[in-house]
């Protein structure tokens, strides 16, 4: 049994915020990136986190409302479609506490072995981990 969506809870600090006096964009992709590295870890068995990595090769992200300084979204993601070779789509939406969509995202990853950095095609055990 996988796990097929995970979520976290992010607030905006300080240092989120950029002179518009919101999450500045770039730290909406870090937090993504931090989302699906964490469901990463918690859905795949250790001896696969310890052999691959993943690494983005595309985001899309629609920005669709702003969060202020001590907001706080909830992210939710998930895996698309079956693998294709070495490449998965992930799925995000970032949710405020009014429970509006504020960043949307689908960002392409590839899965690297961690020994020789090249590409590595999906195994069957991984897309397990990831689907229900």
């Amino acid at each position: 049994m996988g796990l097929p969506e995970y979520s976290a809870r992010l607030t905006a600090g300080p240092e989120h915020i950029d002179e518009l006096g919101h999450v500045n964009n770039a730290v909406w992709v870090e937090w993504i990136q931090q989302v699906a590295v964490a469901h990463w870890r918690a859905a795949a068995p250790p001896d696969l986190v310890d052999s691959y990595v993943w690494v983005v090769i595309r985001h899309e992200i629609d920005y669709l409302r702003s969060l202020g300084p001590g907001e706080s979204v909830t992210a939710r993601t998930w895996v698309g479609d079956a693998p294709k070779g070495a490449r998965f789509d992930r799925h995000m939406e970032l949710t405020g506490d009014d429970g509006k969509v504020r960043v949307r995202a689908k960002t392409q990853w590839a899965m690297l072995d961690k020994t020789t950095g090249r590409p590595q095609r999906v195994p069957p055990e991984i897309v397990a981990a990831f689907s229900a």
